[in-house]
């Protein structure tokens, strides 16, 4: 039986032997997650490039290169690091919303070890990702 509304949405957030023990114990099949993530996913970075590209080039006014990538870089490493310590850690690991039936018994937060490493490597993506947005700026402002 499929949930609505609810943590098993997010399943794919969860680490793999939480996702397979939900998908073993008929939560959710493992199309449906992955259709989920696709899509969750799809409508997340439409909204946040377009956010950060006119907060960036409308709301601050920015039409150079520089100033539009150090402005898109700051945004995203906070949202990172935002990300990994309020939502991951402190929302995730304190709240009971993501507990999913069944699953109880299985680690769902993240170490403060997987949060480094995840948080390290977006960073590292984070550089490109500025970039980008900088030049989307730069073309449209």
């Amino acid at each position: 039986m499929e949930q609505r509304w609810g943590a098993i949405d997010g399943l794919y957030f969860y680490p793999k032997a939480v996702q397979e023990s939900a998908i073993d114990i008929g939560l959710i099949t493992k199309e449906t997650m992955q259709k989920k993530r696709k899509v969750f996913m799809t409508e997340f970075y439409i909204v946040m490039l377009t956010a950060l590209v006119l907060i960036i080039g409308l709301w601050n006014r920015v039409s150079d290169f520089k100033a539009a990538y150090l402005q898109a870089l700051l945004f995203l490493e906070v949202m990172n690091i935002y990300d990994g310590i309020v939502i991951d850690k402190i929302w995730v690991g304190h709240s009971r919303f993501w507990i999913l039936p069944g699953c109880e018994d299985i680690p769902y937060v993240q170490t403060w070890g997987q949060v480094l490493k995840k948080r390290s490597l977006l960073a590292m993506i984070w550089i490109a990702g500025a970039a980008i947005v900088a030049g989307i700026v730069v073309f449209l402002f």
